[in-house]
């Protein structure tokens, strides 16, 4: 690493880039060059390098100054700052126009494979897994107006990670913490009361004091290492909160801050001699007009792909048979969340399927899941295993067709499951319908 702690990459000696970082970093050399809304290309902390536009700048000390950037075509989750060194100065801005039409390119396949038409399921599928963001011109005018709002407020990230635990987690988006705390390069969160501080000095003596080893409210599932709570917002206003703020750090479309009451919070926790571990959680509205099962849900970045994501999909989905209604997650899910329930649904989906024989209807399939019929609708469409016949969509499967989807990578059993004998829980708050009468 050279002195600011950038990745280098080996296109260069290793001796050579620290001389130049540090030449730059006294002389101020270069950093001239860089201007606000400029496109240049940039290394990347993978040490790729990518085209990215420069939103804004800050001073680290006197004389180190970085740059926040966003990579084209990219997420906004990889935006970052760098230093001075990690931006391609020697590229003229016609060199920079070519690479980013070549990345572009290079996303979609070959230019003759761009020029085919591709159905809209074919391009909804290579958006999730390449993590594609609609572009505001597709969106239409109320929708991107409140994209651009949401953009204009959460475009810089300052917070760059966050010390849980024994993890330090790089974070992936702006999140609006008090100004004391939201321009901290690193904040420090008690993993169990989840009170957050901008100072070591401070996170280690909470540590000393801190009497919580779980999360407050009631627990409703214990089996083996993993624990469920279901906290009231009401009754656990500030915990709630904190919790809201940290999971801005990895979610970017999330307006749920401080008005905590309306929702129930489900914590998923593991438990060794130490305490209860905060991995994610979901919450919910008391009372849902729209039906929704899930507002917002959240799995850590050290605990994700380990099947804690689908744990707390699928335990949302066992409250809501327990209920007695139909549940779907609040739109719009994240590209990560999209991702998720199409497995989660898929898998479920399929596994009956599998072991049926005769008819079965959407209405049929929903009763037993819980998962909402328009969902089951998109989700079994994804497959090509729905038709529309008569006025009304018809499943259409063969067990060679569902097998041929269970032996693919791309639908792989739950790692974990809910075990319903552990799950100790009745709904304390009555339901809305879609028409808002209380049931």
């Amino acid at each position: 690493c050279c002195p600011r702690g950038c990745i280098c990459t080996m296109t260069e000696p290793l001796a050579k880039k620290r001389d130049v970082c540090q030449a730059q970093d006294e002389n101020g050399e270069g950093c001239e060059k860089v201007h606000i809304g400029g496109k240049y290309i940039v290394e990347r902390s993978d040490g790729e390098w990518h085209t990215a536009e420069v939103l804004h700048s800050r001073n680290v000390s006197p004389r180190n100054i970085e740059y926040y950037v966003h990579y084209s075509g990219c997420n906004r989750r990889m935006d970052e700052w760098v230093s001075v060194c990690r931006i391609d100065l020697t590229k003229s801005q016609q060199e920079v126009q070519n690479q980013s039409r070549a990345e572009m390119a290079s996303k979609t396949g070959s230019p003759k494979y761009a020029e085919r038409k591709i159905t809209r399921n074919q391009k909804r599928k290579h958006d999730e897994i390449n993590h594609v963001q609609q572009p505001i011109a597709e969106m239409d005018p109320t929708t991107a107006a409140l994209e651009r709002e949401h953009e204009a407020v959460t475009k810089i990230k300052y917070i760059d990670m966050i010390q849980m635990g024994r993890f330090e987690i790089d974070t992936w988006y702006y999140s609006p913490y008090p100004d004391e705390y939201g321009k901290q390069h690193k904040l420090w969160a008690c993993e169990y009361c989840l009170k957050y501080m901008k100072w070591e000095v401070s996170y280690r003596d909470h540590l000393t004091r801190c009497e919580w080893r779980h999360p407050p409210g009631k627990e409703i599932y214990r089996k083996g290492t993993l624990s469920v709570y279901e906290i009231d917002g009401q009754d656990a206003k500030v915990y709630c909160q904190n919790m809201c703020l940290l999971a801005k750090l990895f979610l970017d479309h999330k307006t749920l801050y401080f008005d905590v009451e309306p929702f129930l919070f489900y914590v998923l926790t593991e438990v060794d001699c130490d305490g209860a571990h905060f991995v994610g959680y979901f919450s919910k509205e008391k009372e849902s007009p729209e039906g929704n099962n899930v507002a917002c849900i959240l799995t850590l970045p050290p605990y994700q792909r380990k099947g804690y994501g689908k744990f707390l999909i699928a335990f949302s989905y066992e409250l809501s048979k327990i209920d007695g209604c139909a549940g779907s997650p609040e739109k719009p899910l994240s590209d990560l969340g999209k991702l998720s329930y199409r497995s989660y649904w898929t898998w479920v989906l399929l596994d009956i399927l599998r072991n049926f024989r005769g008819s079965m209807s959407i209405k049929d399939l929903s009763m037993m899941t819980c998962i909402t019929q328009e969902d089951i609708i998109s989700t079994l469409q994804s497959l090509n295993m729905v038709k529309y016949w008569k006025g009304q969509h018809v499943v259409c499967v063969t067990p060679k067709l569902v097998e041929e989807h269970l032996r693919s990578s791309q639908y792989k059993p739950p790692v974990l499951t809910v075990d319903p004998a552990c799950l100790r829980w009745a709904p304390t708050h009555r339901k809305l319908s879609k028409t808002g009468k209380k049931h």
